[in-house]
């Protein structure tokens, strides 16, 4: 039996990850900060990537599904060993590297130091890795854009972007993202290379909202404001407490196409990417 160590298990990605390692057969090894309940297959260490106890000296593959700069560090200096490494970055390290906010420059920068580290350290081990770039996630409740703004919408009973949020997005789903890890893993094709793995289809940033607010159990309505009483309304808002990390820069994206080609990752390891049709409960609380 193969096994297998997962961090980030008990997160939106992890999470339908250990449902895909244990259809498979695999015994999976999962690491998460909370105590939870062993299964048949399935064993938690309690701890994250500053420390874990209890690892072994080898398993088969490990994957990361959470912050891959702290995961680049914590594999460059493990003795644990294991031929294969599929980890979870972000096309954030594309599209936020020209940022005009630094901080967003310096998660850009991280991310990509990131993976040349994970590269560098994998070719001197001998070791097969793989990166996975998501673009915008949703489907269990857990990420920070369109659960946010579902979540604001049903407070407000409403939306509001402003006008020509036209910016193409690719949402891609949390169960798409988990088989992704799990076909690459089997792809030796992916060996040593990175991946843009984007949503099945690409639409206008306000359709995607859109369809966010038709489908809650009480369909909602979306206001499209002239952007200089948009931002007139954002600061009111802002000082209200409300979307208090809304950044210019962040604003400026609604109009900017953050289009990803998913064709390498198609071709390498059948990736399949769901349209975006969302219901309710994937902006609820976790599924999981």
């Amino acid at each position: 039996m193969r096994t297998a160590l997962v961090f980030g298990a008990s997160g939106q990605i992890g999470t339908p990850l250990l449902r895909r390692l244990g259809n498979a057969g695999w015994r999976v090894l999962a690491v998460s900060r909370q105590a939870h309940a062993d299964a048949p297959g399935l064993h938690w260490l309690r701890g994250d990537l500053a420390g874990v106890d209890g690892l072994p000296d080898a398993v088969d593959a490990i994957f990361s599904c959470g912050p891959l700069d702290q995961f680049a560090r914590w594999h460059a200096a493990a003795p644990l060993r294991a031929p294969r490494v599929v980890g979870f970055g972000s096309t954030s390290a594309i599209s936020k590297q020209g940022s005009g906010d630094a901080g967003e420059r310096d998660v850009a920068r991280r991310l990509r130091d990131a993976e040349a580290l994970l590269f560098s350290v994998a070719q001197a081990r001998g070791v097969a890795v793989t990166v996975l770039r998501p673009t915008l996630v949703y489907g269990a409740g857990r990420d920070q854009t369109l659960t946010r703004i579902a979540r604001l919408a049903r407070r407000w009973g409403r939306f509001v972007l402003p006008r020509h949020a036209n910016g193409l997005r690719q949402p891609v789903h949390v169960d798409d993202l988990a088989d992704a890890a799990w076909a690459a893993c089997q792809s030796s094709a992916s060996h040593g290379r990175s991946y843009d793995v984007p949503g099945g289809e690409t639409l206008a940033y306000r359709d995607m909202v859109q369809r966010v607010l038709a489908c809650m159990q009480e369909p909602l309505r979306l206001l499209e404001l002239p952007m200089p009483l948009f931002r007139s309304m954002l600061v009111v808002a802002q000082l209200r407490g409300i979307a208090a990390d809304f950044t210019p820069e962040a604003l400026a994206r609604m109009r900017q196409d953050l289009v990803f080609d998913s064709q390498p990752a198609r071709r390498d390891f059948a990736y399949a990417p769901r349209m975006f049709n969302p219901d309710a409960s994937m902006f609820s609380a976790a599924r999981d």
